[in-house]
């Protein structure tokens, strides 16, 4: 598995120890230079978006892997932690459907994140 599939991998499953909703890995490479795959993700409340971005930071940090930047945090509605080559959008389900990434990045190829 190739270096950034494998990061949104752990990203993902760090969001899904939160108890994070309908994630999926968004492929892309072709689409974007900014990045290699989004994870996006919904929660029900501002206060498990901050617990999912706490997680995924935390996670990542225990492997000496720390985000480029990150906004949203405070207001909780969206949260983006960039990677690199992997960027985390962690909403809230209204947030979610009105920016619909999904819809506004259509030709990326989605793969559900199913825990292994």
């Amino acid at each position: 598995m190739e270096k950034s599939l494998e990061l949104a991998h752990e990203i993902a499953a760090a969001a899904s120890n939160k108890k994070a909703h309908d994630i999926v890995i968004m492929k892309m490479i072709g689409l974007t230079m900014s990045t290699d795959y989004f994870v996006v993700c919904s929660a029900n409340t501002t206060t498990q978006t901050r617990a999912i971005a706490d997680e995924i930071e935390e996670k990542l940090s225990n492997k000496g892997i720390s985000f480029q930047h990150k906004e949203g945090y405070r207001e909780g509605e969206w949260i983006l932690m960039d990677y690199g080559d992997v960027v985390a959008h962690i909403f809230t389900r209204d947030a979610r459907e009105y920016y619909a990434l999904e819809s506004l990045w259509r030709d990326a190829e989605l793969t559900p994140y199913e825990d292994e």
